[in-house]
């Protein structure tokens, strides 16, 4: 009885989403917000150094990291449609050593990832108008950031980002495509897919950073944003995870090109301002002066785009855990966005990632500030992997046609044990 229960609801609901979901290209959003948002200075780095290191042999990895955000981010999706409640409910849920978890992990990260994301930022730009410096660029970034989500609303924000994806995506994918031909001439062990000597740091890092971090969880709230509010939604949502994720490799890969055809076996160093101008320098000596700014746009348009990508979807989850705590008792969810971008907890926690994060950069340590983040990121995602394996197949919770299938369950199981690989060597 209880079975033809939940297929009753579920028929009641579906009819309504599929009138709505005729055009489903001309309905995606939040995966371009996600794209945008996991893309940023970190793929960009780890890409070109990998490129440099072991050319384009380890792009299998960038397919594998993916797939593995894809897993998670589809399971984060799955949950807030078919339960109605967010992944922070659900959390709660499973106890309150997840909200232990969840605060102490937030707090850090937004002061750490507010400092990297701010002065990956302020690098690029500098690198273009070295009128101020660097630690100016960055302030002013974290700012603008601020300032747009805290006066805009998601429609502004979510067609912004899908402008800078797009002028990330010519500039850096145009380049790649531009660069293809001539890879001929590069020695063949930096083309056959392999695992070479001394790269599985490499590949754990590619793996591991490929996608974005806690932009996962924060896809739950952009859906609800965009009205997808049903489990009838989950086919869209899962076109739209995949759009996402082809966006991210692509530009991943695009980058492991052009770091191949140009640093392969020079010798020089990918790292700071000074291997970004050298980078630049070489890219403009091939193509000129013009194709280089453009390049160096679309790496500037990959690092912001990521950086108000997570001014907006963090709050969200920091704002969700303050209306969690506070709940009293256990309720069934509901179909509203149980917090908005005018929420008290949302504003403060924006406040937080803008603000506080500026200190750090009176160190002047900008390599130091993203190694740190790359190692808080890696602590989350066994977390949400792990969460998400309890939850997705709970009796209780999920309606059978909705839980996790064997293959769910063995992604997720190989998913935690590489991440917290991950994690031990990040903090090693």
């Amino acid at each position: 009885m209880e079975e033809k229960k939940y297929v009753a609801e579920e028929s009641a609901s579906v009819q309504p989403a599929k009138l709505k979901s005729k055009s489903k290209f001309a309905i995606l959003g939040p995966g371009i917000v996600l794209a945008a948002t996991g893309v940023g200075a970190g793929d960009l780095v780890t890409a070109i150094v990998a490129g440099a290191d072991f050319g384009i042999s380890l792009a299998w990895a960038v397919f594998i990291g993916v797939f593995f955000k894809y897993i998670l981010t589809e399971g984060v999706g799955r949950w807030t449609l078919a339960t109605g409640q967010t992944i922070l409910e659900g959390w709660r849920s499973l106890g309150m050593w997840t909200m232990g978890y969840f605060f102490v992990y937030v707090t850090l990260f937004g002061l750490i990832y507010g400092a990297a994301i701010a002065t990956a930022c302020g690098l690029i730009m500098y690198t273009m108008f070295p009128i101020m410096p660097l630690w100016a660029w960055a302030v002013l970034h974290s700012v603008a950031g601020f300032a747009l989500i805290w006066f805009g609303r998601y429609k502004i924000f979510e067609r912004v980002i899908t402008v800078l994806i797009g002028i990330m995506f010519v500039a850096v994918v145009g380049s790649a495509i531009v660069i293809l031909p001539s890879l001929g001439a590069i020695p063949s062990e930096a083309l056959v897919p392999r695992i070479p000597d001394g790269s599985i740091y490499r590949i754990l890092g590619i793996v591991g950073g490929v996608g974005g971090t806690m932009a996962l969880a924060a896809y739950g709230y952009w859906i609800r944003e965009k009205e997808w509010n049903d489990k009838s939604w989950i086919p869209v949502m899962r076109l739209d995870a995949s759009i996402a994720y082809i966006i991210t490799g692509l530009f991943t890969v695009s980058m492991m090109i052009i770091g191949t055809h140009f640093l392969y076996g020079s010798g020089i160093a990918f790292s700071g301002s000074e291997g970004l101008k050298d980078f630049l320098g070489l890219y403009g000596q091939n193509f000129g002066t013009t194709a280089k700014f453009a390049l160096n746009i679309g790496f500037w348009a990959a690092a912001f785009s990521s950086l108000i990508g997570s001014w907006s979807g963090i709050p969200y989850l920091f704002a969700d855990f303050v209306r969690v705590v506070k709940r009293k008792g256990e309720d069934k969810g509901n179909q509203s966005n149980p917090v908005s971008e005018k929420d008290p907890a949302y504003r403060a926690f924006l406040a937080w990632l803008t603000f506080p994060s500026l200190l750090l950069l009176i160190f002047n340590k900008p390599v130091s500030l993203v190694l740190l983040y790359a190692a808080l990121g890696s602590a989350f995602l066994p977390f949400l992997a792990i969460t998400l394996l309890l939850l997705l197949n709970s009796k209780e919770k999920v309606m059978p046609d909705y839980r996790n299938k064997w293959g769910h369950n063995a992604t997720l199981v190989f998913i935690i044990l590489v991440f917290i690989v991950l994690g031990v060597i990040e903090f090693l």
